[in-house]
């Protein structure tokens, strides 16, 4: 079995190292200082105070790796349109593609059923490319809890967390996603098959959609931000608003908002993803955590002004930083 990691960063790095040091064959794509730093000295992951150091296969070019069985996706959501071409030279005819970043996938209304069946997100997809090249039917779900940081180039420290959920869209429980499933339990991740991973998707993404932005416009860690009560009451308006568009889309909400918000408070003095980012000048997930919320709301006809709010201020603070 033949597993490729296209984006080891932070996240795709931790997944790397863990399945490396399980003994499986996977490959890693990455590019830049930390690419180089890989192919030097290794890929080094601080877990529990411990280095766990692998030397990765790893490669800016995907072509050259050749086919695979499995790609993990752990790119930002918005930067994957331009790799797509570049993932599908990788493919072979029962190539399979987990989805491994925040947000709302671009293939979420697959064969979903109803008014909205198969409906492609214009804000994250507006060619259509990863639903045409990468198709639908390859994909398996994921959504991915662990808090991880590169401190430097070939180093990632590990925050908290280990579970990566997955998922057919169709909710059935396949081959291919119990084999994957079982090796990252090899791994000693944690690697749930849920029936329904849009609903876990949205679990994420509620709260994502608001302590993220949130996080960028107050400069503040989860545990400082939730600390005030102003910054808890625009976050739960803002969750609000997305059970609203959940709701239609008869999607449970399992544990209440204000749990949700104090589950993120527990988390501590860490950065979210977002304003790690915006710290180092990198283009933000807005439009998988925020638009593809938004396009949906449009298409059920539901008002999101707190969301709109979060929104408007974010983009604020990074043209005045541009």
């Amino acid at each position: 079995m033949k597993i490729c990691i296209v984006g080891a960063g932070a996240t795709g790095g931790y997944l790397g190292v863990k399945l490396i040091n399980a003994g499986l064959d996977v490959s890693l794509v990455a590019r830049g200082a930390h690419l180089e730093a890989m192919k030097k000295t290794g890929l080094t992951i601080i877990e529990n105070e411990k280095e766990i150091t692998c030397k990765p296969k790893c490669s800016d070019s995907m072509e050259e790796l050749g086919e695979m069985d499995f790609i993990f996706i752990t790119l930002k959501a918005y930067s994957i349109p331009g790799v797509v071409k570049e993932i599908a030279k990788m493919f072979h005819d029962n190539t399979s593609v987990i989805t491994a970043y925040n947000g709302i996938p671009w293939w979420y209304f697959f064969n979903i059923g109803g008014q909205f069946d198969n409906y492609r997100f214009q804000c994250i997809d507006p060619d259509n490319i990863q639903w045409k090249l990468i198709t639908p039917e390859r994909v398996i779900g994921c959504v991915v809890y662990p808090a991880t940081e590169i401190i430097q180039p070939g180093v990632i420290k590990h925050l908290e967390g280990n579970r990566f959920s997955l998922g057919e869209p169709s909710g059935i429980q396949s081959e291919r996603v119990s084999i994957i499933s079982k090796a990252l339990v090899r791994a000693n991740l944690k690697a749930p098959i849920r029936n329904n991973i849009r609903q876990e998707i949205w679990m994420k993404l509620i709260g994502n959609l608001a302590f993220n932005p949130l996080s960028v416009i107050t400069g503040e860690t989860l545990e400082v931000l939730l600390s005030k009560e102003e910054n808890k009451k625009i976050a739960y308006a803002a969750m609000q608003e997305a059970s609203l568009i959940m709701n239609k889309l008869n999607i449970s909400l399992n544990i209440s908002i204000d749990q949700r918000i104090e589950g993120a408070a527990k988390v501590g003095a860490h950065k979210t993803s977002m304003l790690q980012d915006y710290e180092k000048g990198k283009e933000l997930e807005l439009d998988a955590l925020i638009l593809t919320v938004k396009e949906i709301g449009d298409l059920l006809s539901i008002k999101t002004p707190t969301i709109d709010n979060i929104l408007n201020k974010v983009s604020e603070r990074i043209s005045k930083t541009n």
